[in-house]
């Protein structure tokens, strides 16, 4: 399994008034996209999202968004490990991903570039 990097999830109020400084700060611009209700940028190491609070619940509760080249090698090496695949792999706007949590309780997300 290769991580190929980490993103750093940020859960805000208003992802337009947001987004110009995380651009500035990273010094790109943002992706952008929706997904299950939730507006969604992208830009450097960064993941901003805002929606509804019952969804930005739920995404508060996964740590990080970590880069790998495969997702179904690191389902594999994740099961193998003790990991709870608690959803995917699917397919999404970024690449494929799944969520899964770790044996110390932690729950990450993880996505690769695979269409």
């Amino acid at each position: 399994m290769e991580i190929l990097g980490a993103t750093l999830r940020i859960c805000v109020d208003d992802l337009e008034t947001a987004v110009p400084f995380y651009e500035r700060l990273a010094g790109g611009t943002a992706l952008r996209f929706e997904r299950g209700g939730v507006s969604v940028a992208a830009v450097g190491c960064f993941l901003l999202m805002s929606g509804p609070p019952a969804e930005l619940e739920v995404l508060r509760k996964v740590a990080a968004t970590i880069a790998v080249k495969d997702v179904d090698e690191t389902q594999a090496v994740l099961t193998e490990l003790g990991a709870h695949i608690v959803a995917g792999p699917i397919a999404s706007p970024a690449g494929r991903n799944l969520i899964a949590m770790h044996p110390d309780g932690m729950v990450y997300e993880y996505v690769d570039r695979r269409s």
